[in-house]
């Protein structure tokens, strides 16, 4: 696979360039190693495409992730507390999770248990490869690369997605990159208020 495009939200490839260069060329390099022909192996089952062979989305997200482990890139949890006032998840939000639980109870509400997973974090960078349904990429950037920055558990997010050349030999309803790029830009320059570099791939 290749790099064909990128986009630079709020300084994360700046960030990545001057205080993580090594970080960002391995994932440069991760990206290179992905062979896309190995990754051409689901057989299409819809009218429109019927019997073509397409990217597998799961193979792609195979081969990233045996990459990306090899060099260290590991999963990360982050737990919390959430309820249903306001002013309660106001005042808990930069809490540990324990005094969050207490706070919760000691108010008199019912502390209900949530997290955030990202799949490979590695020095204070998260990567997360998106070959799944539009919703989920809207979740990675909007919620979960901005869950990790606010808790000060990464500095910056990197959200790798198929440009549209790509996304036009998989299965329908995949996200691609010049869509999800329209998407950051329509919010305005300061939002998500988190540090992103988007890359757009294909073969």
């Amino acid at each position: 696979m290749k790099i064909a495009e990128t986009y630079s939200h709020l300084n994360g490839l700046e960030f990545l360039l001057v205080h993580k260069a090594a970080l960002w060329a391995e994932i440069q390099a991760v990206i290179s190693d992905v062979n896309a022909d190995e990754c051409k192996a689901k057989v299409s089952k819809e009218s429109r495409m019927q019997g073509r062979l397409l990217y597998s989305p799961v193979e792609m997200n195979s081969r990233f992730k045996t990459l990306l482990r090899e060099m260290a890139w590991k999963e990360s949890r982050v737990s919390y507390w959430v309820t249903k006032g306001e002013r309660l998840v106001r005042k808990t939000l930069t809490m540990s999770p324990a005094e969050q639980k207490l706070e919760i109870q000691k108010a008199g509400e019912i502390p209900i248990a949530s997290y955030n997973q990202t799949d490979f974090v590695k020095d204070r960078v998260a990567i997360e490869v998106q070959f799944g349904k539009y919703a989920f990429v809207a979740y990675d950037l909007f919620v979960k690369h901005l869950a990790f920055y606010v808790g000060d558990r990464i500095d910056v997010g990197v959200e790798i997605l198929p440009m549209k050349s790509l996304q036009a030999q998989m299965s329908s309803g995949v996200a691609y990159y010049e869509g999800e790029f329209y998407n950051v830009i329509r919010q305005g320059r300061g939002v998500p208020a988190v540090p992103l570099v988007m890359i757009g791939i294909e073969p």
